[in-house]
């Protein structure tokens, strides 16, 4: 799906800080992105997939300000922030890895910078969401982006369904395509103002999580 025109979504105040502008990664990010509008895209997509449309009731209106942090650390990126303004943090470290590596390190920045701009609007189920689900939907929204890294496999077999990050990501997809689209837009806004709860998933499509894992797992082993 094409995003919606820039001006009809609510979009946020985007912002950059640097604190090493000598650091190699930060180089190769200016070189290969432009912050804003690598940024406004992520927004796009995440809003995109998540709501469909700026007329959605269920649009998160509190997030004034998204502030991209390009610097040193361990890790990948991660999100942080109140209701009102949240900050992403992406490791410029990771970065200098990637291009080592020979990857399409642009493309992996804009699927990192999506996947973390979903913890910016999703919902959580007041905090009591399983963590693997909350990566889960934003592997979900970077995979629907068209943004997957090469490592990516939908046919891996998961512990467990909550395992996060793809792996949720491909169950979710496969509920998707099974249950009609929008199934996980709709189990996203199911966690707007309620507690976590398993129940959720039946009321989606009507089967019992257990029983739709089992579904999955066997349809997995036999591709």
């Amino acid at each position: 799906m094409a995003p919606t025109p820039p001006s009809a979504w609510p979009y946020p105040t985007l912002s950059l800080r640097i604190p090493d502008l000598a650091h190699p990664g930060v180089h190769t990010f200016l070189r290969l992105l432009d912050a804003h509008t690598a940024l406004t895209l992520a927004v796009e997509s995440t809003l995109t997939h998540l709501y469909d449309t700026p007329a959605n009731p269920n649009l998160p209106q509190t997030v004034g300000s998204v502030m991209l942090v390009l610097r040193s650390m361990d890790g990948v990126a991660y999100t942080t922030g109140s209701e009102t303004h949240k900050e992403i943090h992406l490791s410029v470290d990771y970065i200098v890895k990637k291009g080592e590596g020979g990857e399409d390190v642009g493309r992996e920045i804009m699927g990192v910078l999506t996947h973390e701009m979903v913890h910016c609007y999703q919902y959580n189920a007041r905090g009591k969401c399983p963590g693997g689900l909350v990566e889960g939907i934003a592997d979900f929204v970077r995979l629907h982006a068209d943004l997957a890294p090469p490592h990516w496999s939908p046919h891996s077999v998961p512990d467990k369904w909550d395992a996060g990050y793809q792996h949720t990501a491909y169950f979710l997809d496969w509920l998707e395509n099974r249950y009609g689209k929008g199934t996980v837009r709709e189990l996203n806004v199911l966690m707007k103002e309620r507690e976590w709860e398993e129940n959720i998933f039946r009321e989606l499509t009507g089967r019992k999580l257990g029983k739709l894992w089992k579904f999955y797992i066997e349809l997995l082993k036999v591709q």
